[in-house]
């Protein structure tokens, strides 16, 4: 078995921590996207190069990529915790407009699951479904639907934000 380092390294951090601390990012208009990293999804064939929002606050986290009306073909939105999730915690769809696809993670960005979430056209968050992980997880990875098929991504390969990975 090959080891993993851990998908964020200090070095990646730095300049996302000083924007977060800087309350840059609270001042954000509600549907907004978030600075954007360059991460890789690899697979035991490819690496495939991805462009990620990365959510790391709790008003991060719960806005996701509510109201958008369209996501690029190779971009998606990362949501970070620093508590590891339980199997039982989930995603809902609640004023989402595009389908998605989610893979949870694991601290090392190891995928443990991937999940298809349809858009819920109730205006009411409670009449949405839970797309449940079904692992524990560190880290959600919100793609549009079919990319991670289409890419040949599979539970078991892995997210990766260091550059020398996406080579």
């Amino acid at each position: 078995m090959t080891a993993h380092k851990p998908v964020f390294s200090l070095k990646a951090l730095i300049p996302l921590m000083g924007l977060l601390f800087s309350g840059c990012l609270a001042a954000l208009p509600e549907n907004d996207a978030l600075p954007v990293q360059q991460a890789c999804l690899i697979s035991a064939e490819k690496a495939i190069p991805i462009t990620i929002e990365v959510a790391t606050s709790a008003d991060e986290r719960s806005r996701g990529l509510m109201e958008r009306e369209a996501l690029a073909p190779d971009s998606g939105m990362l949501f970070v915790y620093s508590e590891q999730r339980r199997a039982d915690h989930g995603f809902w769809m609640y004023r989402t407009l595009i389908p998605l696809d989610i893979a949870y993670l694991d601290r090392k960005g190891i995928i443990g699951a991937i999940r298809q979430m349809e858009p819920c056209p109730s205006d009411q968050g409670r009449d949405c479904p839970t797309y449940r992980a079904g692992v524990p997880f560190y880290l959600a990875l919100e793609m549009n639907q079919g990319f991670f098929e289409s890419q040949g991504i599979r539970v078991g390969d892995r997210l990766s934000m260091e550059p020398s990975d996406c080579r």
